[in-house]
Formats: structure tokens, C-alpha cells, sequence
């Protein structure tokens, strides 16, 4: 019966936890020295992943406390790495908790729009602001409703787009990825889905060749999957920034049992070294199949890169 009794409570604990965490808002910092960063050159990103907006567990007052927590950190830029919606209703939880209740594109994009950086803010879309678009899917292009949003407010969205912005100390190069999952994939004649489960709109050589000279590069991909299959053009970009895997969203003694990638948990989350090159891996903000975390607290993450 005691066994029994702290199984239970046990059990009730955690429910509450995996609950409430979604909730928690931290700062995670990390210092990069990318070897062939400048030595003068040191810049403050500030990233926001997979928001996932909607009620109640994004909802906009939780949107604005992101940005005036962003703000304070006096960020030299804002990345913003997509996944802004939560683009399905998933069932309801003991038939009592309603999930992604939808909130108009337009009120969290000018909850962003109070996002502030010297540089600007950037943005790529995420697998869930595709799929979430009917329109879209049927072209297999763009625009997409959430992409227009954002730029509606001033706030610039890269779809395989690189643009080279000028600090007192040095230049660097923005790029953006177009999302790697962006499309579900059509049937094929023999009525069977390709091995592949979605269909991405990325182009990274077409990326980089707008990259006209040798400043550093730093790479706003969604998916995280993309720093695997650089192949030749690995070495040109000095910092990969992503979201996506959501940290694995629960992860129980630091194992997660569900990550959205090929790579498994290979990147997962934090920062990965490869060699030279550097990879950062957001746990993002909201929540995707079922509103919890666990072992994963929300978090900003506040990028500061300098010269080795």
C-alpha cells in the first residue's frame, strides 16, 4: 500500500511538474570563439525558438514577457528560429484542459514587434508555420500567412537569404535557411510516401553565394539537421543556429525519448563542437504534441561570439 501511495504521489508530482514547467522562462548564455571569428569583432544575439503561440500556454502576455526579457538583455541582434505557431488542436487532456486554442497572426506578430536590437530582427519560418498553412502546401511556395505576419511588423523573414550587416568593429554575414521539413510530401503513383517524410525548400549553396566576401557567417536554420550535410561549404559558416528539437521537450535523466531529427539525439540541444565549426541548439519556448516539459525549461538564449 505505501509502495502504492508514493507511486501515486509520485506519478502526481510529476504531472504537476511536466505541467507547470512550460511556464518558466530562463536565460541559458553560452561564449563561442569560432576560430576564424574576427578579434575585434564581439556581438550579443539574442534567440527566440519555437514559440508554439497559443492559448493558454503561449498566450500574449506570456509573448510579451519573452520580449521585455529579451530586451534586458541588450541583444546586438534578435534570431528569431521559427516554429512561431502551434499549428494543430491536439485532444483534450483528461477532457477537461482545451489545447492550442489559435490567436491571431497578427497580435503575437506585434507583440514582437516591440523586440529591440541595433541590428535588427531576423527571422526563419519553422516546419510547424508551414504545415499549418493550407494555401501554401497546395503551392508548395510561399508566401506563407505567419512569414507575411512577421514582415507586416517590420520584422525581416529569410527564405534562403544572406545579408551582411555593419558594426562599429567589424561585418558579418546573416544567413537564413528556408525550412528543412517545410512540405508534406505529395503521394507518389504506387500510393507510398517517399523515405523521406517531408520535403525542404533549404538551399544552402544558394544561401552562401550571396556571400560576396570573407566576413564570418552566422546560419539561422531551423532545423538543426542542416549542420550534418554542409559538405563542402562546412568550413564558411563560423556559427549554426537552430531550434526545432525543443531540448526533446522531456527529457528524464537527460534522456529524451523523442527527438524530431535524423540525427537522433546527436543535436539535441546546447552547444556542439565539431572540429572548428560551432553549433547552438535552443530548447525554445513553447510546446508541441502535448503542452508539457520536463527537464527542459523554457529559455532565451543569449549568444555572445568574440575571436579566439
Amino acid at each position: 500500500m505505501k509502495g502504492g501511495l508514493a507511486l501515486a504521489a509520485g506519478g502526481t508530482l510529476f504531472g504537476g511538474y511536466a505541467l507547470a514547467e512550460p511556464f518558466r522562462l530562463r536565460v541559458s548564455r553560452y561564449e563561442l570563439r569560432p576560430k576564424f571569428w574576427p578579434q575585434g569583432l564581439r556581438l550579443r544575439a539574442a534567440v527566440i525558438a519555437d514559440l508554439h503561440v497559443c492559448d493558454p500556454w503561449m498566450g500574449l502576455a506570456r509573448v510579451h514577457q519573452i520580449v521585455a526579457r529579451t530586451n534586458a538583455l541588450k541583444p546586438d541582434v534578435v534570431l528569431l528560429l521559427g516554429d512561431f505557431i502551434a499549428s494543430r488542436r491536439m485532444s483534450r487532456i483528461s477532457g477537461l484542459i482545451p489545447y492550442a486554442q489559435p490567436i491571431l497572426n497578427g497580435d503575437w506578430a506585434n507583440v514582437l514587434k516591440g523586440l529591440e536590437a541595433p541590428l535588427g530582427v531576423h527571422a526563419v519560418l519553422g516546419n510547424h508555420d508551414w504545415w499549418a498553412d493550407e494555401e501554401a502546401q497546395t503551392r508548395r511556395s510561399g508566401p506563407t500567412v505567419v512569414g507575411t505576419a512577421l514582415q507586416d511588423v517590420g520584422i525581416a523573414v529569410y527564405q534562403n537569404d544572406s545579408v551582411r550587416l555593419e558594426t562599429e568593429n567589424g561585418a558579418f554575414w546573416l544567413a537564413g535557411l528556408a525550412d528543412q521539413w517545410a512540405l508534406f510530401p505529395p503521394w507518389r503513383a504506387d500510393g507510398q510516401y517517399p523515405p523521406i517524410p517531408y520535403e525542404g525548400l533549404h538551399d544552402l549553396p544558394a544561401t552562401l553565394a550571396q556571400v560576396t566576401d570573407d566576413a564570418p557567417v552566422v546560419l539561422m536554420a531551423h532545423e538543426p539537421d542542416i549542420f550534418a550535410e554542409m559538405g563542402d561549404l562546412a568550413d564558411r559558416v563560423a556559427v549554426t543556429i537552430s531550434g526545432h528539437t525543443h531540448g526533446g521537450q522531456v527529457r528524464l535523466f537527460g534522456y529524451a525519448p523523442v527527438v524530431p531529427s535524423r540525427y537522433g539525439r546527436r543535436f539535441l540541444y546546447g552547444h556542439i563542437v565539431d572540429g572548428d565549426r560551432n553549433l547552438v541548439v535552443s530548447g525554445g519556448l513553447g510546446c508541441s504534441g502535448l503542452p508539457i516539459r520536463f527537464g527542459v525549461p523554457p529559455e532565451i538564449v543569449a549568444l555572445d561570439i568574440m575571436g579566439a
